[in-house]
């Protein structure tokens, strides 16, 4: 029982040894490493969102944040191991101030939260809906001498969009990309992407648009769509 116990604490004497001072150098460094303050910007994120709850600005909210910790640590600290968390667990439509303090932020062992601005945010939700809307193809270019347009089509014709509901209940159409119709007579394909004129709705599983141009012969005058 004896010799076990020598060869536990005596074993590997030179290697525990080594260990040893490697880590009394460790903390000679880190106890030597002057105190510093460095200011990060960060998005803040929102955690447990309602379902059926959309947020309803197109500035993603940021803070500013102070941090106080070794010297070394806050030169290698990676911008994406900080974190602004506001809980919205129980949000509702409408507008709601929440505070944003030093304890929801979240940093790496050894780092302190000083400082956080602002101290308060004020968001607002509105309930998510979802609706078709027609598309409207965007047509340009000059048509030949003596031909105007008879028809534009767009295949698909509506497509559905996603937002909150006061932003989505405020489109009307889905605009495509210009497609330039120059020359045309008779019939012509084109395939172009639709876009939405507000950032906060989006098309739902959108793919290319294919717009069918037809033109059709009435005089010798040149005509512009």
């Amino acid at each position: 029982m004896i010799a076990r116990i020598r060869h536990l604490i005596f074993g590997n004497a030179a290697l525990k040894l080594a260990s040893l001072i490697i880590a009394i150098l460790m903390w000679y460094g880190v106890a030597r490493d002057p105190a510093s303050e460095v200011s990060l910007r960060v998005p803040v994120e929102f955690s447990r969102p309602p379902k059926g709850l959309d947020y309803t600005s197109d500035v993603a909210p940021v803070a500013q944040i102070r941090l106080r910790g070794p010297a070394r640590v806050l030169r290698e600290l990676p911008q994406e191991s900080v974190h602004a968390v506001i809980d919205l667990q129980n949000a509702a439509p409408g507008e709601r101030t929440y505070d944003l303090t030093t304890d929801q932020i979240q940093v790496p062992h050894d780092i302190e939260v000083v400082q956080v601005t602002p101290t308060r945010l004020r968001i607002a939700f509105d309930k998510r809906e979802s609706r078709q809307v027609a598309v409207k193809p965007r047509v340009v270019g000059t048509l030949p001498p003596g031909y105007q347009i008879e028809s534009v089509t767009a295949d698909p014709p509506v497509l559905t969009i996603t937002g909150p509901a006061r932003h989505v209940n405020a489109v009307d159409s889905a605009i495509t990309d210009a497609v330039d119709a120059t020359g045309v007579a008779g019939q012509a394909s084109f395939e172009t992407m639709a876009y939405l004129p507000d950032p906060l709705v989006h098309l739902s599983g959108s793919g290319p648009i294919h717009v069918i141009v037809r033109t059709q012969k009435i005089s010798s005058k040149a005509g512009v769509p």
